[in-house]
């Protein structure tokens, strides 16, 4: 495995499943699409690796949306994934209220930022299929303990996330890049075949606990280098990967159809002075022109 792609394993002869990411190139246009501070820009990365990790394990076409909401300084941050692999995020902050919150932190975490409030998985199943929602408190310090938290409450499965977002200089000339990686363990329920398998997710946790931070956002660690470290006792078996890229859904289309469902003096207010109405995606940042002639509907 090496960048962007996410992709599942099992460690042999264990009740142990997983999923590893490593995000590269995808992560880095994300996260210099908006002039993130440091602080905001590691959440968004880590709400993007994770929803990789959650989001590879669909079994049908579909979308998990990842959000987390609070009264803190970051308003929400969101990461989208679908199944083809196309991920985006965006968070909405408060500067000033970020810079108050980074005083005596030298990272502050997902509690520090997001405050009071809620973490959310939503899966979209398609226009044909109800969606499905999950929601917690967000009571870790970290997006990879309201993940923990949010398996354990809402599917009952024993579950650890570890998260890692950063800069590193791959030697490719270009100079320091932003990096993500994710790495997620699930605990696979005994039964009469298994007998106990407690002692044996209790072992793999300890190794998991071994996991750094550098190790997860190395360019020059591939991914199936790191899980053999940890498990080669055991064994691990990697499955099919799922490349995954930066990919935005907005188009011109979309966003003449958002602007044709407001009123002709709503549409009328919006108009700049060049003559047309002009709207930059949240998520990517680019900028749409749109003549508002091109909005006027016939009855």
């Amino acid at each position: 495995m090496a960048d962007d792609l996410v992709g599942a394993f099992q460690i042999e002869g264990e009740p142990v499943r997983g999923r590893a990411a490593r995000l590269g190139p995808s992560i880095h246009e994300i996260l210099t699409g908006h002039d993130y501070p440091e602080p905001v820009a590691n959440l968004l990365g880590e709400a993007c690796a994770l929803a990789s990790l959650v989001g590879s394990a669909l079994k049908f076409e579909g979308r998990l949306i990842l959000q987390a909401q609070g009264s803190g300084p970051v308003r929400y941050v969101v990461a989208d994934y679908d199944t083809t692999g196309g991920l985006r995020g965006y968070c909405r902050y408060d500067e000033d209220e970020v810079a108050k919150a980074c005083e005596g932190f030298v990272r502050p975490g997902a509690r520090s930022l997001l405050g009071d409030g809620v973490f959310i998985m939503t899966v979209d199943q398609g226009a044909d299929m109800d969606r499905y929602q999950g929601v917690t408190a967000i009571e870790g310090e970290t997006l990879a303990l309201c993940a923990e938290q949010y398996f354990a409450q809402s599917e009952q499965t024993p579950t650890r996330v570890r998260l890692a977002v950063g800069q590193a200089d791959d030697g490719d000339g270009d100079g320091l890049q932003w990096r993500a990686g994710g790495v997620l363990i699930q605990h696979i329920a005994e039964d009469a075949a298994r007998g106990s398998t407690d002692e044996a997710w209790i072992r793999t946790q300890a190794l998991f606990e071994t996991i750094g931070e550098d190790e997860l956002i190395d360019p020059r660690l591939p991914t199936n280098t790191l899980l053999w470290r940890l498990f080669h006792e055991d064994g691990v078996r990697v499955f099919g990967s799922q490349p995954l890229r930066a990919f935005c859904r907005c188009s011109q289309a979309r966003i003449e159809s958002v602007l044709k469902s407001f009123p002709a003096a709503d549409r009328a207010d919006m108009v700049e002075d060049d003559g047309k109405i002009h709207v930059t995606c949240e998520y990517c940042s680019r900028v749409y022109s749109v003549e508002p002639e091109k909005l006027e509907t016939v009855d």
